[in-house]
């Protein structure tokens, strides 16, 4: 895969985790839109740190789909959370972003 195509499709999953994160936040912390509480904006760096680091990037859809969880502990309950929460919510407020997660997703799980 090019490098070009592996930064997109990183920048890709960032801005999906980010954006599920603002859901959540705005749905369980009642923080404004486009804004985030300070304990959802750290998740939401810790999530981008993650994804920046992948080694298997080139080989996997989403993190949801990795064999490898480069989580803590604690930050993968929160993140299961966000996940539980926002993905119903995501073809209310980004429906193109949450079907095209979905095909690639399951394209990701045939393989």
């Amino acid at each position: 895969m090019q490098k070009k195509a592996i930064e997109d499709k990183r920048e890709r999953e960032i801005r999906v985790v980010t954006q599920m994160i603002q859901i959540y936040c705005r749905g369980r912390h009642k923080s404004r839109r486009g804004e985030l509480c300070p304990s959802c904006q750290t998740l939401a760096e810790y999530a981008a740190q993650r994804v920046q680091r992948c080694p298997f990037m080139e080989t996997k859809t989403f993190c949801s789909n990795c064999k490898v969880h480069c989580y803590r502990a604690a930050e993968r309950e929160q993140i299961r959370a966000v996940m539980r929460y926002s993905g119903p919510r995501m073809l209310l407020f980004h429906p193109l972003m949450a079907v095209r997660h979905g095909i690639e997703s399951q394209k990701e799980r045939k393989k």
